[in-house]
């Protein structure tokens, strides 16, 4: 007993001495709870300012990232700081020590939890040292998206981008160039190139690259780096972080999309390619297609101006519902076709439109505004306007100065490219060049500089430009800035009475051309007055006395197509005219002043009229001069008339007079254009070859004048002039029209071998275009053939060893009774290889198109048109055309056939990919039946043209197919 007693006795002593010690240190708890909670908070700030310092480390440089031991370390000092706030609060809830039973429970309960906690973090704190760092390079990602605005629902842009996409799936092609306006669309298209989820698959990496403002290479350097995560520490010098960038791209397969690059980028300096690795490519878009070519682009895409489906479609969404008002969509409609198909200015147009809402008051107020923001201030258009400025501002001042005039000439008008330079020229925006053939050589120069910049637009015939209305109205607004440039612009308006004098008497320029004038002041108190364009305006008769009175320095006047009859003598005041345009004013008999004293008259052009170069004399200065046959005189007074030029440069000589009078004057007028000795162009028509033949063999300034220029044709003036010859322009090319003749002799090949559009119409003698030598046909752009009976085919191929026809552009065949083929025999490679237009028309014998191996000489083939053809049963014949290759016809763009009842097919199969069609176009072809696509080919197709009953006849191979094509249908 007694031993269980003391075993009881010592483990109540046991129990007790614990729970005294239990007790005891709950009190000790208590008591230091003010303690642990500062010890705590000292630690914790220590941990956080670690973390802190450590993120500020891993944060320095975008291109590295915290190792995923330093991450994990700072999310375990994230969760630790989440559990001590939670401590605090309870803290802060309890309050200090307190020897109530509860609270001080609780309060030891709270001290020894934040003296664990405390240990938590400080052993945390000490965790924090990374002996093998806490940062590493980042990983590249193969695409970083940009977030591009959606451009399927807009044909242009959407066409631009499908262009890129077709080049970028092509080995060969290593740069392409994107080009056109500013504000029209371009980054959207670069943007989408980036995002683009089969783009991305064909590349290892994509790296965009904005290039706006003309950054430095150091800057550019610097985006690379960063987009490549690159540390080029211990570089110090472009070349060395050059090399760096090209080490860091070695090997991979890389697609480099450069933006709004304004100057020449060379990427050797930039990124040290001399040759682009592997199979990497690169995409710039630039306001400037001269950068595309001097970045070495070997295919180039220009982005065209919406189509006005488009732009309202882009407008309407902009817009929402406000447009569902028939009066205010009227209005909308309107002010859409203000925008030119700039997607900028429709955006910030329609956003200030907006705002409106259905109020059709402020709608229309906001239109007359859009239609004179030339003239005053437009909410929404002062930012396009500094936008567009920006290609202005790169002119130098020769440029900006031909930019200006061509503002004179109504919106989306066709301006004669020959006329406009000879205005530039006359007005002294080249006068630092002497002959008149180099300045037009420089004026064309400055054409393609303004084309390429998108400032002007080549029309579909190279003869004509025209300004988009925005740019104009962009241009009459920086015009008015100016005080050398005061313009009064009214084309086309419909004026009966001349403008107020406070509109004309500062101007420099005035333009009320194609009005209903028929009066005008007594006098034009304009003394700085340079250019006066009062053309078509064919009530205008007479033209007061005194009118030019005060226009001493008046160089350009155009009266041409107006009713006068004559001129007044006040124009002999204007003594710095030198061009002077006259043509077509039928009235037109007599000057009543001396045109002698427009002593520097440089350009004259009398066509038309009832002139007579009698009563011109000698102009000593003139170096252009056109003119028809009538403005010559009888026959007896024509010996001296033209020789008298004896500065003339250029002649063009109208035939319009009847056979009879031409053949007796034709001798006298050959021997007065042989004697010209600075002739450089000459348009002429001669009656006879040996009249031809004659002038070139006698001529001396044809003998020592290789350079000279030529339009000759050998017709009689009764002859219809073929518009092939005429729409093609080719910047004053050699043009040479044989018609009505038989057989050929080596004078007419020597031109034939300088020609770059010939014309064949109605010869005998010929079976084939080769017989006249192919050597003899390296220059020809443009080639037709008319009525040539006993022509069979176009070209023999057999036993030919070069290239046929390569420079050739068009090819227009009409009339050909016996015409069989275009090629027969072996076609030698890199013929036809420039071909872009093909016309067949009314050959009633033709069969074959394209005969063997012609098809793949076609590279750039556009436009292929085959009319009222009864044989044609195929396009492209089966028979001649086995195992074609799907990418054949690569930039086929429009296919118009017409009244061809045997047709049966365009192509057998449906094999062909159409990568570039986008129209066509087809009536009275009764037995065609199917259409070569399918689901996946002929993605750009956009019109199909033709009677409903045909298309309702046509069998497919899946309704799919059909429900695609549908929409695109227009009937007839």
């Amino acid at each position: 007993m007694e031993a269980v007693a003391g075993g009881l006795a010592v483990k109540t002593y046991e129990d007790g001495t614990r729970c005294v010690g239990y007790v005891k240190r709950k009190y000790d708890y208590a008591n230091d709870l003010e303690e642990n909670y500062h010890k705590l908070k000292w630690e914790l700030g220590k941990l956080k300012a670690r973390r802190d310092d450590i993120q500020a480390k891993v944060n320095i440089d975008k291109r590295m990232q915290a190792t995923r031991e330093c991450h994990v370390w700072i999310l375990r000092v994230e969760k630790i700081e989440k559990q001590v706030r939670k401590l605090e609060e309870k803290y802060n809830r309890i309050g200090k020590p307190s020897w109530k039973l509860n609270p001080w429970s609780s309060q030891s309960k709270l001290s020894e939890d934040m003296a664990k906690k405390t240990e938590e973090v400080h052993s945390l704190w000490m965790d924090g040292i990374f002996e093998r760092g806490m940062v590493v390079a980042k990983s590249v990602k193969p695409v970083e998206k940009i977030g591009a605005p959606n451009i399927e629902d807009k044909k242009s842009l959407q066409g631009a981008f499908q262009s890129t996409l077709k080049y970028l799936k092509r080995d060969k092609i290593k740069r392409i160039g994107i080009w056109g306006a500013l504000g029209i669309g371009k980054t959207a298209i670069m943007q989408n190139l980036n995002d683009n989820e089969e783009i991305a698959k064909m590349f290892d990496i994509i790296i965009w690259v904005p290039a706006s403002n003309n950054p430095s290479i150091q800057k550019l350097q610097e985006v690379i780096k960063r987009r490549l995560n690159l540390s080029v520490e211990g570089t110090s010098t472009i070349e060395e972080t050059a090399q760096r960038i090209s080490e860091e791209l070695e090997g991979k397969k890389c697609l480099i999309l450069l933006d709004e690059v304004g100057q020449k980028i060379d990427l050797h300096e930039v990124m040290g390619f001399r040759t682009l690795q592997k199979d990497s490519k690169v995409v710039l878009a630039s306001r400037s297609r001269g950068i595309c070519y001097d970045m070495d682009a070997d295919e180039l895409v220009k982005v065209e101006n919406l189509f006005y489906d488009d732009a309202w479609n882009m407008f309407q969404e902009i817009v929402g519902d406000a447009i569902s008002s028939p009066s205010i969509k009227r209005i909308a409609e309107l002010v859409v076709n203000e925008c030119g198909g700039l997607p900028l200015l429709i955006d910030r147009v329609a956003r200030t439109f907006k705002r409106n809402e259905k109020n059709d008051v402020l709608w229309d107020r906001g239109l007359r505004q859009l239609q004179r923001w030339d003239s005053i201030k437009v909410e929404g258009i002062e930012e396009v306007l500094e936008f567009l400025k920006l290609c202005y501002h790169d002119l130098d001042e020769i440029k900006k100065g031909c930019f200006l005039y061509s503002a004179l000439y109504p919106e989306e008008c066709e301006i004669c490219v020959d006329y406009l330079l000879e205005c530039w020229r006359a007005e002294g925006f080249m006068d630092y060049i002497n002959e008149f053939k180099d300045a037009r050589g420089e004026g064309h120069v400055i054409l393609k500089e303004l084309i390429d910049l998108s400032l002007l637009e080549r029309t579909k015939g190279r003869k004509f430009v025209k300004m988009n209305k925005v740019l104009r109205k962009m241009a009459l607004k920086m015009s008015s800035q100016r005080n050398d440039f005061k313009l009064l612009v009214k084309p086309h308006e419909g004026l009966n009475d001349f403008p107020k004098r406070e509109e004309w008497e500062q101007a420099t320029r005035i333009s009320l051309m194609d009005n209903q004038l028929q009066t005008l002041p007594d006098t034009l108190d304009c003394c700085n007055l340079l250019t006066l364009l009062l053309q078509r305006n064919m009530l205008l008769m007479t033209i007061p006395e005194s009118f030019f009175a005060s226009m001493k320095s008046l160089q350009v006047l155009d009266l041409h197509a107006t009713a006068i009859e004559s001129l007044p003598s006040s124009l002999s005041n204007s003594i710095h005219l030198r061009g002077l345009y006259l043509n077509s004013c039928i009235h037109l008999r007599d000057f009543q002043f001396n045109i002698k004293s427009l002593v520097k008259l440089e350009a004259l052009d009398i066509r038309g009229t009832q002139i007579s170069l009698l009563h011109i004399g000698s102009l000593e200065r003139v170096r252009c001069l056109q003119m028809s046959l009538p403005n010559l005189g009888v026959d007896n007074h024509i010996q001296g008339t033209i020789s008298s030029f004896s500065s003339l440069e250029e002649l063009s000589i109208e035939v319009c007079s009847s056979k009879l009078w031409w053949d007796k004057i034709v001798d006298t007028v050959k021997k007065e254009v042989a004697a010209l000795e600075k002739l450089t162009s000459l348009r002429f028509c001669f009656p006879e070859v040996d009249c031809l033949e004659l002038f070139v063999t006698t001529s001396p300034v044809w003998k020592k004048n290789s350079c000279m220029t030529f339009q000759f044709a050998n017709d009689h003036p009764d002859s219809t002039p073929p518009r092939i010859l005429e729409s093609f322009n080719y910047m004053s090319k050699n043009s040479l029209k044989l018609e009505n003749r038989s057989g050929v002799n080596s004078i007419m090949l020597e031109l034939l071998m300088k020609a770059y559009a010939f014309g064949l119409i109605n010869h005998m003698g010929f079976s084939r275009l080769s017989d006249l030598g192919v050597e003899n046909m390296n220059r020809m752009l443009v080639c037709l053939i008319e009525g040539c009976n006993e022509m069979e085919t176009i070209i023999n191929g057999e036993g030919i060893t070069q290239a046929v026809l390569k420079c050739l552009e068009h090819l227009c065949i009409n009339n050909e009774l016996n015409l069989k083929s275009i090629w027969q025999g072996p076609v030698y490679a890199g013929s036809l290889n420039q071909l872009k237009n093909i016309t067949l028309s009314r050959c009633p014998k033709l069969k074959k198109i394209f005969s063997n191996g012609m098809i793949q000489q076609l590279p750039q083939l556009q436009h292929l048109r085959v009319e009222e053809c009864g044989q044609i049963e195929e396009i492209i014949m089966e028979s001649e055309n086995n195992g074609l290759e799907a990418n054949a016809l690569p930039s086929l763009k429009t296919l118009v056939l017409l009244n061809l009842p045997k047709l049966e097919s365009i192509w057998i199969i449906d094999s062909l990919e159409w990568p570039s069609l986008q129209r066509i176009k087809v009536s009275t072809c009764d037995k065609l039946k199917r259409l070569p696509f399918n689901n996946a080919n002929a993605t750009k197709l956009r019109f199909i043209e033709g009677h409903e009953s045909w298309w309702g006849e046509l069998v497919w191979e899946d309704d799919a197919i059909k429900q695609r094509l549908q929409s695109l249908c227009i009937f007839n």
